[in-house]
């Protein structure tokens, strides 16, 4: 494809309310620094059916265009209608990079995208920078098992499209709204949509795992020494109206399921707080969570590398430490 602009996009993704998820507007965050890099604008591209709650939370953190496309077929995302309307955009307006959060429906448009318009892509990354000797996007994500970061290039086709984790990156303070807002009449016919949503079923809500949305994570690792070890972890979490995480040490040994898991293999976080106990700090575990505003290490092992990376640490047993914190806490509530 043909480069029109040296725009840079974010998809902006929206909820069933019409509002932005919250990774659409955190992209916005590399997003402005990379086009400024690049002497580019940053617009975002917003896809939906009544979002206009989306536009006004994308033009109040720094987009300085926002694409919308509105329709009933859109209200329900599927593969088809998306595709179709991302790709058109594209096309016109001819962005030199794209940026999409790897959510569910992310991970699933943005392949479909690139090939439909024959580029490539970069999945799941970690982080995000413009290569000083080339000017294309360096895009940083977790390789061979999360054991290394690979930065991967994509010289020769446009636009240049990643999808990347939720949580990485924080989302800009609001400023004064001034984007451009483009609306585009883009529908996609019934027949063209190959499948159809007949059902929304929101199973098991009560037990469903939010760690990208936390502002407070108590996460077990492997010092906790199996499933039962976690009921402290659990009792701190809700003490503090937190979430309970994990490392992939705990995953592993199946004392909790791998939707905690918090790590280059599970969720990238930035809660105000986290709380790792009984966790070593290994280098996949501290990129998953080292975008955390304050980090709290409780550990037996005074030289564990989590204390390197902690804004406060406490060398103790967790299984003697936390219930003293949470009867500490319960007393102050």
């Amino acid at each position: 494809m043909n480069v029109k602009t040296k725009d840079l996009w974010v998809f902006v993704e929206t909820s069933q309310d019409g509002g932005a998820k919250n990774v659409g507007i955190e992209l916005l965050t590399p997003g402005k620094m990379l086009a400024g890099k690049q002497g580019e604008q940053l617009a975002a591209v917003v896809i939906g059916n009544h979002v206009e709650k989306a536009v006004q939370e994308a033009n109040a953190h720094g987009a300085d265009k926002i694409y919308v496309v509105e329709g009933e077929e859109y209200a329900h995302y599927t593969t088809d209608a998306y595709t179709i309307a991302m790709v058109a955009l594209v096309e016109k307006y001819g962005p030199t990079s794209l940026l999409i959060g790897a959510t569910g429906n992310g991970r699933d448009l943005g392949p479909r995208v690139s090939s439909r318009l024959h580029t490539g892509l970069t999945a799941d990354c970690t982080a995000l920078d413009i290569d000083g000797e080339s000017g294309n996007v360096a895009w940083t994500r977790p390789a061979f098992g999360g054991n290394l970061m690979a930065t991967i290039l994509c010289p020769d086709n446009r636009p240049q499209i990643g999808t990347v984790r939720p949580g990485v990156f924080k989302k800009s303070p609001e400023t004064q709204p001034g984007a451009e807002i483009i609306r585009e009449e883009i529908h996609v016919s019934q027949d063209q949509i190959r499948t159809q949503v007949l059902e929304v079923i929101r199973e098991m809500a009560g037990n469903q795992v939010d760690l990208e949305g936390a502002q407070i994570i108590v996460s077990g690792g492997r010092g906790v020494g199996g499933p039962e070890g976690f009921a402290p972890i659990r009792a701190l979490a809700e003490a503090l109206g937190g979430t309970v995480g994990a490392s992939r040490a705990a995953v592993d040994a199946g004392w909790i399921p791998h939707a905690h898991q918090v790590g280059q293999t599970g969720k990238t976080v930035a809660p105000k707080v986290y709380i790792a106990c009984g966790i070593s700090g290994a280098i996949q575990h501290i990129a998953g969570m080292s975008g955390s505003d304050v980090i709290v290490a409780i550990n037996k092992d005074p030289n564990a590398p989590i204390f390197d990376v902690a804004d406060y640490g406490v060398v103790g047993n967790l299984f003697e430490v936390i219930p003293v914190l949470v009867e500490e806490i319960k007393k102050a509530r």
